[in-house]
């Protein structure tokens, strides 16, 4: 258990070392997550995060799944 703190402490130090380098802008841990609409998988209906705030966990996944 101790092993897997020290490497979640050393990925935590080592990506906000790459965000001050490379990103100042971008969202830091605990950072609410902007609010946006997209289509449902039916493509029949917008859903905005914002209709999920305080109701349900929603996880966001950006990247490929293939």
């Amino acid at each position: 258990m101790l092993k897997t703190i020290r490497k979640t402490s050393t990925y935590r130090k080592r990506s906000s070392a790459w965000q001050k380098k490379y990103d100042a802008q971008a969202p830091r841990e605990g950072d609410p997550a902007p609010d946006f609409e997209l289509w449902d998988v039916a493509g029949q209906h917008d859903v905005r995060l914002s209709n999920f705030q305080g109701k349900k966990p929603v996880v966001l996944v950006f990247g490929s799944f293939t």
